[in-house]
């Protein structure tokens, strides 16, 4: 954790208390005592520092302990908070056609640590049918996985899933007004796509397909709709590599002025 977030209701009258995990962190890896002054935010809010006021029951975890954190020291920890500086926003949008829950899981944290802003899940074909009943598409599931990779970049801005299990009916009907204005990019494994080519000034939005990759029809589809190709070589890779890589290329082409 390089910044401790807060949601909105955990700071009253400038102050916030926590004994779960952040308290772990703050207490075994930062060794924090009354007086400390930590990096902080609030969830989709402002960043800044907060001063450690008080420690209370602090304890050693016992061994065998059923709790994450066994034999590390645990309690309370309550924090005056100051939040005033404006938090880095979003820089780009993805479609994702999901890999497996497993690999979702994965990738979720990373997505909101590189500045993800929509995160559409659409139900290509190669899609499996059973990944929309997985208990990871519930706000509660996936909601920690996001405020995770957050707390690593250190910024605040929680990422906005959606599904949308019927592509087609999405590509044709909604994804145009959705992503009016910006520039749009979908990857796949051809030897002969074509670069990025972004233009200053609109934010990108990308597309990426399943693990089988889009079907053609698909792929025409997103062209139909402005989506450019863009190859990132031969390879057949997995979704979440290729949407880290991809996302990498990205950052590397607007500059970090623009995916801070």
């Amino acid at each position: 954790m390089n910044r401790i977030l807060f949601e909105k209701g955990e700071i009253v009258g400038g102050r916030a208390e926590f004994s779960d995990g952040r308290a772990e962190h703050v207490l075994n890896v930062l060794h924090g005592e009354v007086g400390q002054v930590l990096k902080t935010g609030e969830l989709d809010g402002p960043t800044g520092t907060s001063v450690i006021t008080d420690i209370r029951g602090l304890h050693e975890r016992p061994e065998g302990s059923a709790q994450r954190g066994s034999g590390l020291l645990a309690g309370t920890v309550a924090v005056e908070c100051s939040h005033t500086e404006r938090a880095a926003e979003p820089w780009f949008d993805l479609v994702l056609a999901p890999p497996r829950p497993r690999a979702l899981k994965r990738l979720l944290p990373q997505l909101a640590a590189l500045g993800a802003g929509k995160i559409v899940l659409v139900g290509a074909e190669k899609v499996e049918r059973s990944f929309w009943g997985a208990q990871l598409l519930k706000e509660e599931v996936y909601r920690p996985l996001l405020v995770e990779g957050l707390m690593q970049c250190g910024t605040t801005r929680v990422p906005v899933i959606r599904c949308e299990r019927n592509f087609r009916r999405y590509a044709e009907c909604g994804l145009d007004a959705e992503f009016a204005g910006c520039c749009r990019v979908v990857a796949h494994p051809s030897a002969n796509g074509g670069g990025l080519g972004l233009v200053s000034g609109e934010r990108p939005v990308l597309a990426i397909g399943p693990e089988g990759g889009w079907t053609d029809a698909e792929l025409a589809l997103l062209e139909d709709r402005g989506f450019r190709r863009h190859s990132l070589g031969s390879r057949i890779l997995r979704t979440d590599t290729a949407t880290i890589a991809a996302v990498a290329q990205l950052m590397a082409a607007v500059g970090p002025e623009i995916c801070r």
